[in-house]
């Protein structure tokens, strides 16, 4: 995995064109042909949970359907990072001007996180915090209840600036184009907040980890004022002009049966 590290932080992975247009088409046909009742709709976007209920004991497990089998079996092979099968996909929905507050998906997963791309392109970026806010894609971790509830409150606004600069963490950011697979582990996961913009345009400078990505983006038209990757420190800008849909896999190391929880 090394020549898929991005930049200085060697904890997150980039793989461009990690799956071919037809694998693409294929699990957008599926996510989209998912029965409405599959779907939960959150105030800036929408999304499918597929593999079972993550609860504070573990994972309650449903099998996978076996559209989503190839993606896990591929990603586990060509990645080596899964300690064991991934076995929980939540699917994401993001319109234009859709996004996710900065979060971290919390300790009931094995700190790898295996992010798909599919359709418009995005902005996935990541800020170093002081303290763990324990969620899992929006949903808080409450004690007083039994299941991960919705929430929004997620953010690190109680972080103190002198903390992220006296640990030496930097933001980061990420170009995700369609097809491509991110991936991010150990440092990037617990030592860092991840979430998307909510906003139409993304400003691209020099917290971007792959800035190569913008000559792909000159081509397909999905960026303006594209200048020498080699300089960022003008903004350029990447404009979400359609809906992207992300597979976000993960492994929950301990399942549980529901029966065992009412004992």
């Amino acid at each position: 995995m090394e020549k898929y590290v991005c930049g200085s932080l060697d904890t997150i992975f980039y793989i461009p064109d990690f799956l071919t247009v037809e694998e693409q088409d294929s699990l957008v046909r599926q996510v989209k042909s998912a029965p409405l009742a599959k779907w939960k709709s959150l105030k800036n976007r929408r999304l499918q949970n597929w593999g079972g209920v993550v609860h504070e004991k573990g994972l309650i497990p449903q099998s996978l359907p076996s559209w989503l089998k190839p993606l896990t079996e591929k990603i586990e092979s060509e990645t080596g990072l899964f300690p064991s099968p991934i076995n929980h996909i939540l699917v994401n929905e993001y319109e234009p001007g859709q996004g996710i507050m900065p979060h971290q998906d919390g300790p009931l997963y094995f700190p790898v996180v295996a992010i798909v791309s599919l359709g418009s392109p995005t902005v996935m970026r990541f800020s170093p915090h002081s303290k763990i806010v324990n969620l899992e894609e929006g949903n808080e971790y409450k004690r007083k209840e039994k299941l991960l509830d919705v929430r929004e409150d997620f953010t690190d606004k109680e972080a103190p600036e002198h903390a992220k600069e006296e640990r030496n963490l930097k933001d980061v950011s990420l170009i995700l184009l369609r097809g491509s697979l991110l991936l991010f582990k150990d440092s990037a996961y617990k030592d860092y907040l991840h979430g998307i913009d909510e906003c139409s345009e993304h400003a691209l400078d020099d917290t971007v980890l792959n800035p190569d990505v913008i000559k792909v983006l000159g081509a397909e038209n999905e960026a303006s004022d594209v200048p020498d990757p080699g300089h960022m420190s003008e903004a350029q800008i990447l404009r979400r002009t359609g809906t992207r849909i992300s597979l976000t896999c993960r492994c929950v190391p301990k399942v549980v049966l529901s029966n065992i929880l009412r004992l």
